[in-house]
C-alpha cells in the first residue's frame, strides 16, 4: 500500500490534470476514476490514524494515565468543499 502523502500527492496531480482541460471524455472519465480511488484510499488512512491517536489528560503522579480519543472531522471537510462547489455554480 502506498504511504498517504505519495497518494495524496497522485491526487493532487490527477485534480490538476483534470482542471486544464485538455483531455478527451474517456482520459477525463478515467482520471477521475483514479481520483476518487485516491480520495477513498486517502480517507480510509486518515480515518484509521483517528482511531490511533489519543490525547494524555493530565496524569496524576504515580496514577493511571488517561486518555482522550480524537475526533477528526473528516465529513465536515467534505461539506464544505460540497458547499463551494455549489457556491461556484
Amino acid at each position: 500500500m502506498a504511504s498517504f502523502e505519495d497518494q495524496l500527492s497522485e491526487l493532487e496531480k490527477v485534480v490538476e490534470q483534470l482542471e486544464r482541460g485538455d483531455l478527451s471524455l474517456d482520459e477525463s472519465v478515467s482520471l477521475f476514476e483514479r481520483g476518487v480511488h485516491l480520495s477513498n484510499a486517502c480517507k480510509a488512512q486518515l480515518s484509521s490514524a483517528e482511531s490511533r491517536i489519543q490525547v494524555l489528560l493530565e496524569p496524576e503522579e504515580h496514577g493511571p494515565v488517561r486518555v482522550e480519543e480524537l475526533a477528526l472531522t473528516v465529513a465536515d471537510e467534505e461539506s464544505d468543499e460540497e458547499d463551494e462547489e455549489v457556491d461556484e455554480e
